[in-house]
């Protein structure tokens, strides 16, 4: 639609034009599904005559999102958060055309958790890719959520990721200090661009190079959490994750998915103040194809 009004919010304006809820269009914004002249935009961006305005409301924040048994893997819960393994292949939360099966629908069948955001993500802090497994903190409670959404802008979580690249990193150690923003061709992927983007900070250590294979075991470690941040950052400096079907450089990939693991987090309990660090193993998968790779050398 083209914008024919000067100095209204984007939020109201589309309220009024598409007869919807205001909370809804927040939410949309939020979801970066509202594209201004091509660029997303902050729910308090002001309209000019002319404006091109683009709105994906396929996402439907009214629907009942449905309780289901499924078994999920639990490392840590007390009254407040809880931390659980989440596998790959599994989604965090619900999306367009896909409301069931999602590690939420497990979570709700469970637990009693925070609607902070909406109830299309309740207890969801912080998220990780469908095809990303390892370590994600749930929140019971609003007060909880929001004393853990804080703590995660202010750096005050830590996250460390293993991840299989393609590519021999000679660099013992490095970092990368690249924003991040919506790929201008493809609106699905992520980039690194100057233009409508955020900071994005990824730090990373070498763990083991297979030079028989071309492939580089790494850590990495999150200063910011940004879309698709570890996986869009090494496609970046020229080492894709392995078997990445979106960003990786081999389309041909196995049903596992990407090779990347969310291994630990640490953070001091918002709540009681004790000091929470939870680690867990690679999925079977993955440590089985580095044992073949070990095999290899």
């Amino acid at each position: 639609m083209i914008a024919d009004a000067d100095k209204v919010r984007i939020d109201q304006y589309l309220t009024e034009q598409l007869d919807i809820s205001r909370s809804k269009v927040q939410k949309l914004i939020k979801e970066e599904k509202v594209l201004v002249n091509g660029k997303t935009v902050n729910a308090n961006y002001l309209t000019k005559v002319g404006d091109d305005i683009f709105v994906d409301s396929d996402l439907d924040y009214e629907i009942d999102i449905e309780p289901e048994d499924i078994p999920i893997d639990v490392l840590y819960e007390d009254d407040y958060l809880l931390v659980v393994n989440k596998e790959s292949g599994m989604v965090v939360h619900p999306a367009a055309g896909n409301y069931s099966h999602t590690l939420v629908n497990a979570l709700l069948y469970r637990f009693n958790l925070s609607h902070k955001d909406d109830k299309i993500r309740p207890g969801i802090v912080h998220r990780i890719d469908k095809d990303t497994s390892g370590v994600l903190v749930v929140a019971k409670d609003d007060k909880t959520h929001e004393l853990l959404s804080e703590m995660i802008k202010e750096k005050k979580v830590e996250r460390k990721y293993i991840a299989l690249v393609n590519g021999i990193i000679m660099h013992d150690a490095g970092e990368i200090d690249a924003p991040i923003g919506r790929d201008t061709v493809n609106r699905q992927k992520m980039m690194v661009t100057a233009d409508n983007s955020k900071d994005a900070i990824t730090h990373f250590k070498v763990l083991k190079r297979y030079k028989n294979e071309n492939k580089t075991l790494i850590e990495c470690k999150l200063d910011t959490g940004r879309t698709h941040q570890i996986r869009v950052h090494m496609e970046y400096i020229g080492y894709p994750i392995y078997n990445d079907p979106v960003y990786g450089k081999n389309k041909h990939t196995t049903p596992f998915g990407q090779f990347l693991h969310s291994k630990s987090i640490k953070f001091t309990h918002p709540i009681t103040g004790k000091e929470i660090f939870i680690e867990t193993e690679l999925p079977k998968e993955f440590q089985d194809y580095l044992d073949t790779l070990d095999n290899e050398i």
